[in-house]
């Protein structure tokens, strides 16, 4: 009599604590993901596999953001274009991969539409400091290394809005960090934060061209650094289904152009100008559906919430990712 009452109790003690027990964890390999509209992965590619993912958006300006951060509405426009990573792993902690562009613009005045033309294509290297260990209280690190050709059209315009490159080589050093922490609930949240600084080179300067200067200019632009970093977050609520967000500050620095513009009677007038430093708050929320751990797309926009100096954009964004 007193065992069964023994094991009576301890059943309901069992009962009771399964009731009260917290919510199993999500296996990792059980979450899918495509990653968010903006934070790059700090995870490589493994040795012998590819990664793609071409990016779609119309990025529509709707204010310039003055010195205070105010807001002042400027006329509509789009700037439509495609970005894509195409990322190869050499070794399973060597990525080597390229980010080719595409654009064409709509000016907000009314003026002559660009054709499409090419940007600039950047070329990457990341390493990968540290192991791919979810699990782990140390995040999954890695730097990354990107050097952008100046491959667009950028001076030269007869038409200033055919522009779609810099003309400048830049170097970009990037520090990427991931980590996953599970929730109350037993999902997963994954966390990346990025820091990364850009160092452009002085370009020559002829005719119209993206920095502004007239037809006849001789002369040079120094584009300003520019360092920015992008916190963001994915949440894993189903094995499909993810909400993203990315959270990303940019600073750039001041653009310096100096030269001369010919006149039409032969004179030569001095022409200089320099940008105020810029400074632009992206928010960035997004929806993502996998359809297996190798194949995603998602859906967001891009929103500059704050800044000074620049221009205020709402872009929409659509991507699908592909890992082989």
């Amino acid at each position: 009599m007193h065992t069964a009452l023994v094991l009576v109790l301890l059943a309901g003690v069992a009962i009771a604590a399964a009731q009260n027990a917290a919510p199993a964890r999500e296996s990792p390999s059980d979450a899918w993901w495509t990653g968010p509209l903006l934070a790059p992965n700090a995870a490589t590619v493994p040795a012998g596999h590819y990664y793609f993912e071409p990016y779609v958006y119309d990025e529509m300006p709707y204010a310039a953001l003055d010195s205070r951060g105010h807001t002042h509405p400027i006329p509509y426009g789009n700037h439509f274009g495609s970005l894509a990573y195409i990322n190869y792993g050499l070794t399973d902690r060597l990525t080597v991969g390229m980010l080719p562009s595409i654009g064409y613009d709509r000016p907000a005045d009314g003026g002559a539409r660009s054709g499409v033309g090419v940007g600039d294509l950047t070329l990457q290297a990341q390493y990968r400091l540290t192991p791919i260990a979810p699990y782990s209280r140390v995040p999954i690190a890695s730097i990354n290394v990107q050097e952008t050709v100046p491959v667009g059209r950028y001076d030269h315009l007869g038409n200033p809005s055919d522009g779609f490159g810099s003309g400048a080589y830049a170097t970009t050093l990037s520090t990427y960090f991931m980590s996953y922490f599970w929730l109350p609930n037993g999902r997963i949240l994954r966390a990346r934060l990025d820091l990364s600084y850009a160092i452009s080179s002085e370009v020559s300067v002829g005719d119209q061209s993206v920095y502004g200067t007239p037809i006849g200019f001789r002369g040079h632009a120094s584009p300003g650094n520019s360092a920015y970093g992008d916190l963001a977050f994915e949440y894993s609520m189903t094995r499909n289904w993810v909400l993203a967000c990315d959270f990303w500050f940019q600073e750039n620095g001041h653009t310096r152009v100096v030269g001369a513009v010919s006149q039409p009677d032969g004179r030569i007038a001095d022409f200089q100008s320099l940008s105020a430093v810029g400074r632009e708050l992206y928010v960035a929320p997004a929806v993502e559906y996998n359809w297996s751990a190798r194949l995603g797309v998602i859906f967001g926009i891009r929103v500059v919430s704050a800044g000074s100096n620049e221009t205020g954009t709402v872009t929409p964004v659509a991507a699908i990712s592909y890992f082989h």
